[in-house]
């Protein structure tokens, strides 16, 4: 699938349509900077602040939402992740891709993205797919994390960290004297899995990162209050969750208790327990956020 055109439809005043809208951006959101509290970007890349290896890495390597728009149009696996496909020919899969995406984010992104970043202008089609991918590859040798950060005015920014994250490279950026600021946030949504096979794995890394034996719950939630200490210590002032629904099921204590013991011995909960021990942890954490005079 082709456009009729090459030339990309994002103009200056993209999404403004009235007068006000474009006196409110040009006057004055234009210059004011950018204070992100969620995002996806990874601490490690920023704190290195080396060159990427090309517009793959960043574009394509870690991006569900383009994974699934690519599944979603019957591309083979092996072009989206993987290992021994060229970073050409996954680049050619999601230039073909980009047209069928119309009415969705990712077209509005996609074309976003290439013209504030690289100044390209053109509509990402098969036809445009190896000038494209040529010149961002070519610019990306150049273009360092933390001055992709500065052209757009990224002030301060928190990443999506979970609570086993040693935050190591957010001990590395906070000493350094260029970039944003950049604090974690702290993102547990693996401790609500209990029905998952590896959470017992998770429990024991959680166990060692936060120096509590976990053997009841009165000890997970020792460790998980440990952890959100450690994160407020390296700057954390924020929760994020990712939850299906807010759980709110009635539970008592001993219930949940029971429910985490027989996990702890190999026993997958029903969903009535699960929801009962979310419901529990959710509310523990709330309050141990509200301790921290955490957002």
């Amino acid at each position: 699938m082709e456009f009729k055109t090459k030339n990309s439809f994002i103009k200056e005043n993209f999404l403004l349509e009235n007068k006000t809208a474009e006196k409110l951006f040009f006057d004055y959101a234009v210059s004011m900077p950018i204070i992100d509290y969620h995002n996806h970007l990874s601490p490690n890349i920023i704190a290195n602040n080396e060159p990427f290896s090309g517009i793959n890495e960043i574009w394509l390597s870690g991006d569900h939402y383009k994974w699934r728009a690519m599944r979603t149009l019957g591309i083979e696996e092996k072009f989206i992740t993987g290992k021994n496909t060229s970073d050409k020919e996954k680049f050619d899969k999601w230039a073909y891709t980009v047209p069928f995406t119309v009415g969705n984010p990712l077209f509005h992104w996609t074309h976003l993205e290439l013209e504030r970043y690289f100044d390209i202008k053109m509509l990402l089609q098969p036809s445009t797919s190896n000038e494209i991918f040529e010149e961002t590859n070519h610019q990306l040798k150049t273009l360092l994390p933390k001055q992709l950060l500065k052209d757009m005015r990224v002030e301060m920014l928190c990443t999506t960290d979970d609570p086993i994250d040693d935050l190591s490279s957010h001990q590395k950026i906070s000493l350094s004297l260029d970039g944003p600021k950049v604090f974690p946030g702290f993102r547990p949504d693996r401790i609500f899995g209990i029905e998952e096979e590896n959470y017992l794995d998770y429990l024991n890394a959680l166990a060692v990162t936060s120096g509590k034996e976990i053997i009841d719950l009165n000890s997970l939630l020792e460790a998980l209050r440990s952890r959100i200490a450690f994160f407020h210590e390296n700057g954390c002032r924020i929760s994020d969750h990712g939850l299906e629904f807010t759980y709110s099921s009635d539970f008592t204590f001993a219930q949940v208790n029971a429910i985490l013991k027989n996990r702890l011995l190999g026993k997958i909960p029903k969903k009535e327990d699960k929801i009962k021990f979310n419901s529990c942890v959710l509310f523990e954490l709330f309050k141990m956020y509200h301790d921290f005079e955490w957002t």
